[in-house]
């Protein structure tokens, strides 16, 4: 895979990370899920207006857009597994910015992961 694709790629996923993050922050300012049928359509409406929200759907759209300029460009079974640096990106904003436990053993897996991207990335 040519380096200014890799990069596309990355940057897909990392939209897709911080949509993700985006999401976590939506629920943890909105609260808990309503218990009742009728508390839904605030619940939902709450949603539909957080900011947090909007940012991350706003991410998600970008990244989709990203990712198929990308899966036009390479085969869909070198380009997947890219998705996996997700997880990296994800620990490291959700360590720094939302101060989340990340322990060795999430680490080693995360690390194990990258790894695996390597051997594929090569084959290319």
């Amino acid at each position: 895979m040519n380096p200014s694709l890799f990069i596309l790629a990355v940057f897909s996923v990392t939209l897709n990370a911080f949509a993700q993050i985006f999401l976590r922050k939506t629920m943890l300012t909105i609260g808990e899920i309503p218990s009742s049928a009728s508390g839904i359509p605030a619940f939902l409406l709450s949603i539909g207006l957080n900011l947090w929200f909007i940012g991350g759907m706003a991410c998600y759209v970008l990244s989709i857009g990203v990712w198929m300029a990308v899966l036009r460009k390479t085969e869909v079974s070198l380009a997947y597994p890219l998705l996996s640096i997700g997880y990296l990106i994800t620990a490291v904003i959700g360590y720094f910015f939302m101060s989340e436990h990340v322990n060795a053993t999430r680490v080693a897996g995360i690390a194990i992961i990258c790894c695996g991207i390597i051997v594929i990335s090569r084959s290319a």
